[in-house]
């Protein structure tokens, strides 16, 4: 997992995507001085704009190299953040150690969903919340999720990651001890000038896990895959003058530890 993410250069990625944190976090109504754990925090797109608002925030994630830009993004702002290296499986914290743990599109990938649950909750205060933001399996995440998986089926008993996308999953996850509020979120995805197979192409090289997949299989296969995500991207494209966009669908989760 660590490789998988490490692989590329996700900040070329996530700096498409810098205004969906920060929508992300404005809904999560930040007080100045609220201990804050941003999970699989990335390049830092959730934490920076937390920090701003007067949090006192922690971003841990795998991916040192992600790790590293988070910190220069943290110290060209100006903002005190503590970024560390861990595993959302096995977090490096005591119990109770946060107002507000959170995770937008990271700790959905970890293997063990249920490990992930419970430090979530091991982590938050009492009176305190969780909140995440994961891929749903009908959005255009979800279906290249499914695409991939035709050619590189996961191992057995390993769940997708969209089915943290799953509202009634969700529930059985987080529901003990939490009370649980859900939405489904659009958020719009812009690739300026690009046509369907340039975005495939920008995933397959800055993208770790899309660039490890490609890099598993034979050519033939790489050609079918990149194949099936460019009819995803084209099929949801809604750029108004021959660009590419899409509406990329997550479902949004806020539960407050009772």
């Amino acid at each position: 997992m660590k490789a998988s993410w490490m692989a590329g250069d996700f900040g070329k990625i996530a700096a498409l995507n810098r205004k969906w944190g920060e929508d992300f976090v404005d809904r999560l109504d930040l007080k100045p001085g609220m201990k804050v754990l941003d999970i699989a925090c990335g390049t830092g797109n959730q934490a920076l704009p937390a920090a701003h608002k007067g949090a006192n925030v922690t971003g841990v994630d795998i991916a040192t190299n992600l790790l590293a830009q988070a910190r220069e993004r943290a110290a060209a702002e100006k903002l005190a953040i503590n970024f560390i290296e861990g595993d959302a499986e096995e977090l490096p914290f005591e119990d109770a150690s946060f107002d507000v743990v959170y995770s937008m599109f990271g700790a959905m990938f970890a293997p063990r969903p249920e490990r992930v649950a419970a430090e979530l909750k091991r982590v938050c205060k009492p009176g305190g919340m969780v909140a995440m933001g994961n891929w749903t399996p009908e959005g255009v995440p979800g279906q290249i999720f499914r695409a991939t998986a035709k050619y590189l089926p996961p191992p057995p008993g390993l769940q997708p990651p969209s089915m943290w996308g799953v509202e009634d999953v969700v529930r059985q996850r987080l529901g003990d001890g939490f009370e649980l509020k859900m939405q489904k979120v659009r958020a719009r995805a812009e690739y300026a000038e690009m046509k369907p197979m340039d975005v495939v192409n920008l995933f397959r090289e800055w993208f770790g896990p899309t660039k490890m997949a490609f890099a598993r299989l034979d050519p033939e296969n790489q050609q079918k895959l990149a194949s099936d995500i460019e009819q995803i991207f084209a099929n949801a494209n809604n750029h108004p003058s021959g660009g590419m966009s899409h509406d990329a669908e997550y479902l949004e989760v806020q539960g407050r530890r009772k």
